[in-house]
């Protein structure tokens, strides 16, 4: 996440369904402060509660998964969640180095794709059984899933925050042109929630 990335996260990590998923104190090793549930905004509890509702399958980056790279070696990293990820589904990894499935407790899989965004789309959706896939990022990798269009729906969180660098998320696309535009924007006290849809 960088340096002070995970200020741009508090407003999930102080929601109910965020500490459901997770039923810990830690996330990355950094301390997740809790909140009592009467304390909780709804607005940003909706939306987190969205994100994780009907999901049957995840694709993710190979900077996501950890901060390891080329060739897995025989100890390799196992993601940064522990023996139980919050996911309960089969994750797709995208990465240039084949590795075999990695089997954690909870019900999750994680499965390194090294054909391509499209592959790992199609392996996904057959993952999912008829529910979504939802892509958790990094940058890059949401970036050639937008350039494809295959993202349907996107749920982008806006924090008040500064950090003094980072991935932009939309470098490069012109998303109008490929045919999204902005369907809904909700202001919390801890963020601004906008979702995006592929309407064209």
């Amino acid at each position: 996440m960088g340096v002070g990335g995970m200020a741009l996260h508090q407003w999930l990590f102080q929601t109910r369904t965020f500490q459901e998923m997770h039923r810990r104190s830690e996330v990355n090793g950094n301390e997740v402060p809790g909140r009592e549930s009467d304390d909780l905004n709804a607005v940003d509890d909706d939306f987190a509660a969205r994100g994780v509702d009907g999901i049957g399958a995840w694709i993710i980056g190979r900077n996501m998964f950890g901060p390891t790279r080329g060739p897995w070696s025989e100890s390799s990293w196992r993601g940064w969640w522990g023996n139980t990820p919050p996911f309960h589904t089969p994750v797709f990894v995208l990465t240039h180095h084949s590795r075999d499935p990695l089997v954690m407790e909870g019900g999750t899989t994680f499965h390194f794709v090294t054909g391509g965004v499209v592959e790992a789309y199609k392996r996904a959706t057959d993952a999912a059984r008829g529910q979504d896939v939802r892509l958790g990022g990094g940058a890059n990798t949401i970036r050639q899933y937008l350039a494809t269009r295959l993202v349907d729906l996107m749920h982008v969180a806006i924090s008040p925050v500064l950090l003094g660098a980072g991935e932009h998320l939309f470098l490069g696309l012109d998303l109008p042109a490929l045919g999204y535009t902005v369907t809904e924007h909700v202001r919390s006290r801890a963020a601004t929630h906008i979702v995006i849809r592929r309407t064209g």
